[in-house]
């Protein structure tokens, strides 16, 4: 009952990580390959081949290379910073 628990409550993370990413992928505002990049995270959540954690972590590893990017808008990376704390919670 807990591990179900537990899946919903990794899921339902995913979804708010999946809406912010989202938002900054179509932000015409942020730059192209920080939009790409969000759309490359995005991608990485949606690999059903893998477990919830380890899309997670993907997620996480190309959105921490983006966070250096000195073009990204403050806002936007406050957004991925958000994004990134979600996911962190995410274990197998």
């Amino acid at each position: 009952m807990v591990r179900k628990k537990k899946l919903e409550e990794y899921k339902q993370r995913i979804e708010q990580a999946m809406t912010v990413l989202g938002e900054v992928s179509e932000d015409t505002t942020t730059p192209r390959n920080i939009r790409r990049a969000a759309k490359e995270s995005m991608d990485a959540l949606q690999n059903a081949e893998l477990t919830l954690a380890v899309r997670a972590s993907n997620a996480i590893s190309i959105l921490d290379e983006i966070l250096q990017d000195p073009n990204m808008p403050s806002y936007t990376r406050v957004k991925l910073l958000n994004v990134i704390a979600t996911l962190e919670a995410i274990r197998d």
